[in-house]
């Protein structure tokens, strides 16, 4: 779908929550200073860009919400221990059940792990830095395998993939830290259906009350409409995001939008290009309106009726909603909603 942009007071009402624009060779100034979208939302990965998305940030205040966080297909590593040596920490990681001789070909590639407590510290300090940050990306992932060389064209694929209670271990610290400060969290989750909810179930017993003063985005959401629904009928600060990139691959995406609560429905770009962000995320826009039957704004009106809102400004609503956190327990939005 390749769409005109609307206008300029159109798209500030825009934001792209979830791109990774320093995961491009470089960026160009001139894309960020002409940067129609009114935010974006710029994700973390791995130990070499949480600098470089606090640089963005810093260059870009006004443009950029900062996410740090280690995305699931880079928690190989981390090890849960201070004290193990390098050889010891990835054997014991892959090491059991597999060829040692694809193991051995893929040691030499591998840095040393750093311990878990040294990356929340890290975390700890970026997110205090910057008070509108949020946790991202983080998650799990089932079906990644880790690349020989993660720097080559094309990458060769090696037999292992990051054992899921690993994952978990690692989601779990930084969950915990941002429920402890009070961040957003932008979540990865891919095959793991099953584990996403029950660690999600799992997070909200440990956390109680402050669970709910946070929000989650299932970012590019390849969950089944029946999952989606599952988990925002019990969960109140769980919110959708969709991106052209990826959801469009499949028909399911269309289910996902009708399932999903239209107050907690959100959209991105899931990009490396500065440049995409506005046409990717605008191309998200049109077609949960299209799903959704809500009209787009082609002009902006700041004084309008909620009836006559359009696509844009739900959304952007919905975006003031979990930026704001300090969700209702679901009991309570149910009741509400049967007053409206």
């Amino acid at each position: 779908m390749s769409l005109a942009l609307p206008s300029p007071d159109v798209l500030r009402h825009i934001v792209d929550v979830h791109c990774h624009p320093t995961d491009a060779p470089t960026i160009i100034p001139e894309a960020m200073e002409n940067l129609a979208l009114g935010t974006i939302v710029s994700m973390s990965s791995c130990s070499r860009d949480q600098v470089l998305v606090r640089n963005l940030a810093m260059s870009y205040p006004d443009k950029v919400i900062p996410c740090f966080g280690y995305h699931p297909w880079f928690t190989h590593l981390i090890s849960l221990r201070g004290d193990i040596s390098k050889e010891d920490h990835y054997r014991q990681l892959f090491g059991l059940g597999n060829d040692l001789e694809d193991l051995a070909l893929l040691l030499p590639s591998l840095p040393d792990p750093i311990p878990l407590g040294n990356i929340i510290a890290e975390l700890r300090q970026h997110l205090e830095e910057f008070p509108q940050a949020m946790l991202g990306e983080v998650g799990l992932d089932r079906s990644f395998r880790i690349p020989y060389d993660f720097s080559a064209s094309p990458r060769r694929l090696s037999p292992f993939t990051v054992p899921i209670q690993h994952q978990i271990s690692i989601l779990q610290a930084q969950v915990d830290l941002a429920v402890e400060l009070g961040r957003n969290v932008s979540l990865h989750s891919v095959k793991a259906n099953q584990a996403t909810t029950e660690f999600l179930a799992q997070t909200k017993v440990k956390h109680g009350n402050n669970w709910n003063k946070i929000s989650l985005d299932l970012h590019s959401c390849g969950m089944s409409a029946d999952s989606v629904k599952y988990i925002q009928s019990r969960y109140a600060n769980i919110f959708v995001s969709l991106s052209t990139a990826i959801n469009v691959r499949s028909s399911n995406y269309v289910a996902v939008i009708k399932a999903c609560d239209p107050e907690r429905l959100l959209v991105e770009s899931d990009y490396n290009d500065v440049n995409m962000c506005a046409p990717q995320t605008w191309d998200m826009v049109c077609r949960v309106a299209d799903v959704k039957e809500w009209s787009t704004e082609t002009e902006w009106k700041d004084e309008i009726s909620l009836e006559e809102w359009g696509a844009v400004r739900r959304l952007e609503a919905n975006w003031m909603r979990f930026k704001a956190g300090n969700h209702s327990n679901i009991a309570h939005r149910r009741n509400m909603s049967m007053l409206k």
